[in-house]
């Protein structure tokens, strides 16, 4: 479209509407927090286009499901095998390349239903990571234990408490500043430790065991490496983290996403369910954060 045809079409939007949607300046257009507000409908508007015509093309859609790599590792295949048994005839495509930013913005954008991410507190991104804009539904599923690690033989192996003063001149090995734990250890120890980012939580873990740092990881992340003694748990006090399960909240009648609810919230085998093995999930009650 010649620009002069986007410039008119835009007037007439913004008349419609009766406010300003950008602020027009000597370097450009920017959008007025109207026009932000504008932008999200926009692409619910044809996010919503998008899945009518699949859903008219196509006799089952696909659910799209996001995950955190180390939650599609250890945690995903038993949501995966509940929803079967519930639903053998739902398809669901896991997406686990991107961290809390990128799962978050393509919920947002309708490139995924719901995803799992691992976050604490009250409100969507307490644990560090800046949640979008838009007002996102979420449930708290289970909690996932931390524990910092190092090699058998370090110096403060014994110790009965260990703080964030005693790690100074100790090196803690990361991955990149999105990593969920990278921010938990962020939100406990400051800035008292130097940080060396080496990889993904199976290289951490594999330098740790080396002797090349210590690390915070979670537990289901290092429990055989503890068992069979190539790790060592040090006394910090790590508080848990949360898994969650996040969706748009107009998707909730998406086909196939209330089952994902039910599958995700479903206990773990061998965990007692308070008063329920079947978990009713009342979606209109679920908090959102934004």
């Amino acid at each position: 479209m010649a620009p002069s045809s986007v410039s008119e079409q835009i007037r007439v939007l913004e008349k419609s509407v009766g406010v300003a949607l950008f602020d027009r300046g000597p370097r450009g257009m920017t959008l007025t927090p109207a026009g932000e507000r504008m932008r999200d409908w926009a692409l619910r508007l044809l996010d919503q286009a998008e899945q009518a015509r699949r859903e008219v093309a196509e006799a089952a859609p696909p659910l799209r499901l996001g995950a955190l790599e180390s939650i599609a590792a250890t945690h995903v295949p038993s949501v995966l095998a509940r929803l079967g048994a519930r639903r053998p005839d739902l398809r669901v495509q896991v997406s686990s390349d991107g961290t809390h930013d990128d799962l978050l913005a393509a919920v947002v954008a309708g490139r995924l239903d719901a995803t799992l991410v691992l976050d604490t507190g009250t409100w969507l991104g307490e644990l560090g990571f800046e949640p979008p804009s838009t007002a996102l539904a979420f449930v708290d599923l289970e909690p996932i234990g931390l524990a910092l690690v190092a090699a058998p033989g370090h110096p403060l192996e014994g110790r009965s408490r260990i703080t964030g003063d005693d790690l100074r001149g100790h090196r803690l090995l990361v991955n990149v500043a999105a990593c969920s734990f990278r921010l938990a250890g962020d939100r406990l120890l400051g800035a008292e430790v130097e940080q060396v980012r080496v990889g993904g939580v199976a290289v951490i873990r594999a330098w740790t065991e080396q002797g090349l740092g210590v690390a915070l990881l979670p537990i289901f992340a290092v429990a055989d490496q503890l068992a069979s003694g190539k790790l060592i748990r040090l006394a910090l006090d790590a508080p848990d983290l949360t898994l969650r399960l996040v969706w748009r909240p107009d998707r909730e009648s998406l086909p196939g996403l209330r089952e994902v609810l039910y599958a995700a919230a479903a206990p773990t085998p061998g965990t007692p369910a308070p008063g329920t093995t079947a978990p009713v999930l009342p979606i209109a009650g679920m908090r959102t954060g934004s």
